[in-house]
């Protein structure tokens, strides 16, 4: 008999076991944090609120108003919307691959909860199935949120039954776990073998292998003299469109998602239950195989990690830098000695940066994904090439100048909204050492915002002057969208600086969750509601008109007066906010 009366037997069959604990933990934890959000503050609901139901309305809009102007020309806009489809399904792939590598990681190894409970008497398969299942679910709710409003609008333009809609959710689900299986799979072999020296070969080459061949297979295609003579017109489409067959690759799991809806829509439903049948047997046999055999590795990868330290200092040239360069503490010093050389930096305030330094450096989840956002702009400037085959029309000069703009914006909200807005929050529960210090938390703040902006503003006006120079554009567009995007670089960082500022999180140490808060999520979307003003504002002012005629001088001149105001407001106003909190904050 137990303490309480209840038979051992009876006791052990009504617990639940731990993976089932676990669920029920979270779940629970989670609706609690949902019951919560009536006691926050009504302006954080609303923006949220907003923020979701008009992306969600301005997505299925934009999807809907697309797939019904391909869907006007005869034959050839389905076979354009069948391109798309693959190409949007196969790029989503890779992108949630890709992130389930990086949260994976640090899931399972960078995470306190994974800390906690890998000494407890917890089966490793179980434990393993409790951060799977997390994983995934933060890797793949965007995806979600992104595909529910083209999927709501395909169904739409090609008035289906009711039908589909279910039939799309269940494939969708089954088609997020194959790349959390590879993401996490993948991570455990980072954390197992990276030091090895053939692993890191073979991974180097097969990095190698597969963007040589991506860069390839979408190399521009040559408009010949004998495509212009062809009078079929679909056989000159496909010629173009050739490119795009490497998504149509019949062994990839994009493939089998876009053909299975493309077969229901058309009808075939035998089709569609092939494809559906296809990808559940793969996802149902390495699920089983993640599930039941991943967990192994896990105790033996964790031991690996624990003892090799930082995911970068396990490559051999990163070992033997650090080798050449002495111990530790000479390292540390010569860190200490290349941020005292910059001209005009006081002392107390390189000490701070050489400590943001350090954090960032052994962050592997920062530093995952700075890897991650490199990648995706290295695919957009290798994109960019095609965009250069109607250099010769004004029109689409301004259409693609002024886009790659917004591209440029965007990336550095990206930047400045996961970067730089927890760098006030990351202080933690020891800012009152800083407050106390005669340096001053309000000169901490005025000096995150100087750095930030110069290292941001490195990477975004180069990455101006790089897309400015493959569009071929002249001396006066690229100083003028230069000019652009040095202000806005300005802006956010003022903006991140100020609502990181305003609105701190001392108790979370995860920049991630940060970011996830009342104030990041404002900050991202007062971030993109400026971003679109400017570049309307910019578009409609511009010297060069949309057709290339020119432009009253007198206009151009008062949108630039009137962007100028904008962003003074825009970045002034939180940064001042900021800085006198700062002075008057109560330690």
């Amino acid at each position: 008999m137990s303490l309480t009366g209840t038979p051992p037997e009876t006791a052990s069959a009504t617990t639940p076991g731990p993976f089932r604990l676990l669920l029920q933990v979270n779940a629970l934890s989670l609706g609690r944090k949902v019951l919560a959000l009536r006691q926050k503050s009504r302006l954080w609901v609303a923006v949220i609120g907003l923020f979701l139901v008009g992306y969600a309305a301005m997505a299925y809009g934009l999807f809907f108003q697309g797939l019904k102007f391909l869907s006007r020309f005869p034959g050839l806009g389905g076979l354009l919307v069948e391109r798309l489809l693959f190409l949007l399904f196969a790029c989503l792939f890779g992108l949630l691959l890709l992130s389930n590598l990086v949260i994976s990681y640090s899931n399972f190894f960078r995470n306190r909860e994974s800390e906690f409970l890998l000494p407890l008497p917890i089966p490793p398969e179980t434990l393993f199935r409790w951060k799977f299942v997390e994983s995934v679910m933060l890797a793949s709710w965007a995806f979600l949120f992104l595909i529910a409003p083209l999927l709501l609008a395909y169904g739409r333009v090609y008035q289906v039954g009711w039908h589909f809609y279910p039939m799309t959710g269940v494939l969708v689900a089954l088609f997020i776990v194959l790349p959390g299986v590879a993401g996490s799979g993948f991570s455990l072999l980072l954390a197992r073998y990276l030091d090895r020296r053939l692993f890191q070969t073979v991974l180097l080459a097969t990095l190698a292998t597969v963007i040589g061949l991506v860069v390839w297979r979408t190399r521009p295609t040559v408009v010949t003299e004998e495509m212009l003579l062809e009078n079929r017109v679909l056989v000159v489409i496909d010629r173009l469109l050739d490119n795009t067959r490497l998504v149509q690759f019949p062994l990839l799991p994009s493939y089998w998602l876009s053909s299975a809806v493309q077969n229901w829509v058309e009808g075939a439903f035998r089709s569609a239950f092939f494809y559906g049948g296809v990808l559940l047997s793969y996802t149902l046999f390495f699920g089983l195989i993640s599930l039941t055999r991943f967990g192994a590795v896990l105790y033996e990868a964790t031991s690996c990690v624990r003892s090799r330290g930082s995911l970068l200092g396990q490559w051999g040239w990163v070992q033997r830098i650090g080798r050449s360069s002495g111990t530790r503490e000479v390292r540390d010093s010569l860190l200490e000695r290349c941020v005292a050389a910059i001209p005009g930096l006081p002392g107390d305030v390189g000490g701070i940066l050489v400590k943001d330094i350090r954090v960032f450096w052994r962050d592997t989840t920062q530093w995952g994904q700075t890897l991650m956002l490199f990648g995706l702009l290295t695919v957009y400037l290798m994109n960019l090439r095609h965009f250069t085959r109607q250099s010769d029309s004004a029109f689409w000069v301004s259409i693609t100048s002024f886009l790659n703009l917004g591209a440029c914006s965007l990336n550095l909200a990206t930047i400045t909204t996961r970067f730089v807005f927890p760098q006030f929050s990351l202080e933690g529960r020891r800012v009152w050492l800083m407050g106390l210090a005669p340096l001053g938390l309000a000169r901490v703040v005025w000096w995150k915002f100087l750095t930030a902006s110069v290292l941001t503003g490195f990477l975004t006006l180069g990455l101006t002057l790089l897309s400015c120079g493959m569009l071929h554009l002249d001396a006066g567009r690229t100083v003028y969208f230069t000019l652009a995007i040095a202000v806005m670089t300005l802006v956010l960082n003022a903006l991140s600086v100020g609502l990181g500022t305003l609105y701190p999180n001392f108790t979370e140490t995860n920049p991630g969750k940060i970011v996830s808060g009342f104030g990041g999520t404002f900050c991202l979307v007062l971030s993109f509601v400026y971003i679109l003003g400017s570049v309307l504002l910019l578009a409609l002012g511009s010297p060069w008109g949309w057709r290339g005629e020119e432009q009253d001088p007198t206009r151009a001149g008062l949108t630039g007066v009137v962007f100028a105001i904008a962003s003074l407001a825009a970045g002034g106003i939180p940064l001042r906010l900021a800085l006198r909190r700062a002075a008057t904050m109560e330690l």
